[in-house]
């Protein structure tokens, strides 16, 4: 373990015995979900902290993913807040927001899980005219002749491979390079980064990964709902060349909770992260080998402007004092 990463774990953990004889009285028990993904486990560890540490909360942690929190919550009303639902993979969200079981706070990945093809700054830096799917179609040699595609059995593999029989990039001589693994997949990117060589292919954020190594989205066009669908087929019969649609990402409360706990919804309705915030916080998990807890630690001191102002009053006196702010 780096000294950074025990210098933050040990005043994370520390702060938690500090102030645990305060906590609990003010806002009762709260369970929260901790999905099963980097980006979700720090939005929980972060919000468990300013929940118990601001806000008098004892927190129970329920590990869950999207599909089975919407579920439980249907069912049983808990758990009583739900972070980082992706809404475009969880069909039950729509009719539970009107059915007024759960109510949608906030958009906690502000900008969205972003999918699409990619090119590192520096490659787009010396040849901007690949900028666009039309440019790398010309061009097949400056992206070194190869998309970089995912892995067979993930659902990109069967759109990417649409989409580049759509493209005809075989035609235009590039290769449909399909990845053994997402590893693979994602040390293909930090290969070309370390060398300064072309790269060309899926992925997405917020992830470690776009944290470290600086990418570009290629302009593929107009989403295309339809297209996209048949995107999403093997087999389909026309391929469409069009933008992955925008994933919202939100945070949930079941409505009854959120109605006994106005102070806990305001709060919840203002944690959001930008994917550039969360890719770095991400990346330095990554490169520490921390855990969760300790990557909200490190996001707690290094954006104390961000979480500031998702904060009431008496919070943020409590936070601030012991952030020395």
């Amino acid at each position: 373990m780096s000294l950074r990463k025990t210098l933050y774990a040990g005043a994370f953990v520390g702060s938690m015995f500090a102030f645990g004889s305060q906590a609990h009285a003010a806002c009762g028990e709260v369970s929260i979900t901790e999905m099963d993904w980097d980006s979700a486990r720090v939005v929980t560890a972060v919000s468990k902290f300013i929940l118990e540490q601001g806000y008098g909360c004892k927190l129970t942690i329920v590990p869950s993913a999207s599909t089975p929190a919407l579920a439980s919550v249907s069912e049983t009303g808990e758990p009583d807040i739900l972070t980082e639902i992706w809404t475009n993979a969880a069909p039950a969200y729509e009719p539970l927001i009107k059915d007024k079981k759960i109510e949608e706070l906030t958009e906690v990945l502000s900008d969205g899980g972003v999918e699409g093809w990619w090119i590192p700054n520096y490659l787009l830096e010396k040849h901007p005219e690949l900028a666009t799917i039309d440019g790398i179609i010309k061009n097949p040699e400056l992206v070194g002749g190869r998309f970089h595609n995912c892995p067979v059995g993930w659902t990109c593999q069967v759109v990417n491979t649409n989409m580049a029989l759509g493209a005809k990039l075989k035609e235009n001589g590039i290769e449909n390079f399909i990845h053994g693994s997402g590893e693979t997949l994602a040390a293909s990117i930090g290969s070309a980064f370390a060398a300064k060589e072309p790269w060309f292919g899926y992925y997405w954020a917020p992830t470690s990964i776009l944290g470290k190594y600086p990418m570009t989205l290629v302009d593929l066009g107009e989403h295309n709902a339809e297209g996209h669908t048949c995107n999403s087929k093997e087999g389909c019969a026309t391929p469409f060349v069009g933008a992955y649609p925008k994933s919202i990402v939100t945070t949930v409360v079941s409505t009854s909770f959120g109605e006994a706990h106005p102070d806990i919804k305001e709060l919840m309705s203002k944690v959001s992260f930008t994917n550039e915030q969360m890719g770095s916080v991400l990346a330095w998990k990554e490169d520490n080998k921390a855990s969760a807890d300790e990557a909200a630690a490190h996001f707690l001191t290094t954006y104390s402007d961000v979480w500031k102002n998702w904060l009431n009053e008496d919070a943020s006196k409590k936070l601030c004092a012991l952030f020395n702010l």
